[in-house]
């Protein structure tokens, strides 16, 4: 099944020859005239040499950087969500000795120690403070050391807490927090 199709124009000036088909198709299509067959075997030869030189393949095709396009209104989309992820809390675990399970709590909800001993206290239904409770609240800081919470700034806290575990108070004394 061919389905490469030759025209052929001449003038006195200006012989062309014009092919449509395939691309990277330089076969001739033979004709069943003989006057102008001659003159255009000459340029079919000529053309097919020219392709033999280039008989590389075509490059692969690569994706465009930025492409497909994204429309604006999904660029916003995405860049709210990174506003979002940057303005959220700062979120830690929370365990405490006896419970079977771990909290996750934002420490950027809180303004201060009082406010989030509070909210420890109503999430785990029991007395936690520092001197005479029950429990104590202890954290790990960055550099991988239990500390008790309350010792440091309340800013300095919630920048280098990475979890926080709610020790029994007779704990928190043997291991040098309290």
């Amino acid at each position: 099944m061919e389905m490469e199709k030759e025209v052929i124009y001449e003038n006195d000036d200006v012989h062309l020859n014009l092919r449509l088909g395939l691309p990277g198709s330089h076969e001739t299509l033979e004709k069943k005239s003989g006057s102008k067959r001659a003159s255009s075997e000459v340029v079919d030869n000529e053309v097919a040499n020219k392709g033999d030189q280039d008989s590389s393949p075509p490059p692969t095709k690569t994706q465009v950087v930025g492409w497909p396009p994204v429309r604006s209104h999904r660029k916003n989309i995405l860049q709210q969500h990174k506003k979002e992820a940057d303005a959220t809390g700062m979120y830690v675990k929370v365990g405490m000795d006896g419970a079977p399970f771990l909290r996750k709590i934002d420490l950027k909800l809180y303004n201060n120690y009082p406010q989030l001993l509070e909210a420890l206290q109503n999430m785990f239904k029991c007395t936690i403070g520092y001197n005479g409770s029950e429990h104590a609240p202890t954290y790990e800081d960055k550099d991988g050391d239990w500390m008790l919470a309350g010792d440091v700034p309340w800013e300095m806290f919630i920048t280098s807490c990475k979890r926080m575990r709610i020790m029994k108070a007779s704990e928190a004394k043997g291991s040098g927090c309290l």
